[in-house]
């Protein structure tokens, strides 16, 4: 059972940038949940592919297929299917598709991707072959259409890689814990999943999500407090060398925006817990050196009432990460930041992605 406030993030996230990066623990639940949204807004199985990444992937073949050089008249598709869904995707505008990428990191992501990540932000149409018409049935050019959503899956341990700040700067990012009490919820109904319940259960909302997911809108009005706020985190941010651009001071503003359309209910402080620990924190890694000072500065942002420096550096780290609950207006970021801040202290380097 996923939380509702989880399954918001994913379903908003999607729908405010169409590549959604799950990270966390392995066996959190991150392609299960990928997963059952597809099979659930779906109206058949054409419309997602679930692909696992191999660690072979040097290129971009495996997503893409390739051009027989010995024989002009064919074209090899990739057999995972993930061209034919793309072909189907640009046939078909009225319909949403997906591309979930298992294991996304378990190789070198720009190798294999750099032509998905290029093509989603410019619009322009990706080169297949040098034939006049279609080959096989695979044209010359493709573009990634706007009605193609892509879900990476990621696991962090020593067989895997790290994302550059080019990828994360592309996506959402969505951190997977499980708390003590999540666990012990689970253990108390473990039992077969019958996934086969979900299949086209909301394929009626289908035209809704990609009627949002099109709105390319950017909201103006109500966002004084996001953009104070931004700017604060963009000074700490920029010290580490992890500052954010135009496209994700834009986009951060279209998950608020769309969060709100979601779910009226949440207060501004919500969504923008939401936006940080999505949009800003990701990108962060580096020494104790470099990101203890850092660390503590946004944790402070992320209080009701910022703590003034001291002279000694250790007694703002000890009061900033020693507040109580109800002085905490960003939980979400705070208790990531929290746990990077021990993990530097402790290790002597500390990362966003977890194992």
């Amino acid at each position: 059972m996923f939380k509702k406030h989880l399954v918001l993030r994913t379903i908003t996230s999607l729908i405010s940038k169409s590549f959604l990066i799950l990270t966390g623990l392995s066996g959190s639940g991150k392609t299960k949940l990928a997963q059952s949204f597809v099979k659930w807004i779906s109206v058949d199985s054409n419309q997602y592919k679930i692909i696992p990444v191999g660690a072979d992937w040097t290129n971009r073949e495996p997503l893409l297929g390739y051009p027989n050089a010995l024989n002009q008249n064919e074209y090899v598709k990739p057999e995972n299917s993930a061209l034919d869904l793309l072909i189907e995707a640009n046939k078909n505008p009225n319909f949403p598709y997906f591309l979930i990428l298992d294991e996304m990191n378990l190789s070198h992501v720009e190798r294999y991707f750099a032509d998905f990540l290029s093509a989603m932000e410019s619009g322009e149409e990706i080169f297949l072959h040098s034939g006049a018409g279609s080959i096989s049935g695979v044209p010359p050019k493709i573009r990634i259409p706007k009605n193609l959503f892509i879900i990476g899956t990621v696991n962090i341990d020593e067989t895997t890689h790290m994302f550059s700040p080019k990828v994360l700067d592309r996506a959402n990012t969505i951190e997977f814990r499980i708390t003590p009490d999540e666990m012990k919820s689970f253990l108390d109904q473990v039992g077969e999943i019958h996934m086969e319940n979900l299949e086209s259960k909301g394929a009626g909302m289908a035209k809704s999500f990609l009627e949002m997911a099109l709105d390319k809108s950017i909201p103006s009005e109500g966002m004084d407090d996001v953009k104070e706020q931004l700017g604060k985190f963009f000074v700490e941010l920029k010290k580490a060398g992890a500052e954010f651009g135009y496209r994700s001071a834009t986009e951060i503003l279209k998950l608020i925006d769309r969060l709100g359309k979601i779910d009226p209910d949440l207060e501004m402080k919500e969504k923008l817990d939401i936006a940080i620990i999505q949009k800003l924190l990701p990108k962060l890694h580096g020494s104790r050196r470099k990101l203890v000072t850092v660390l503590t500065t946004l944790a402070n942002l992320c209080l009701n009432d910022y703590i003034s420096p001291e002279k000694e550096k250790a007694s703002v780290e000890g009061k900033v990460f020693g507040v109580e609950a109800n002085q905490i207006k960003y939980p979400i970021s705070y208790e990531k930041l929290s746990r990077m801040y021990k993990a530097a202290v402790e290790n002597g380097f500390t990362s966003f992605a977890e194992a």
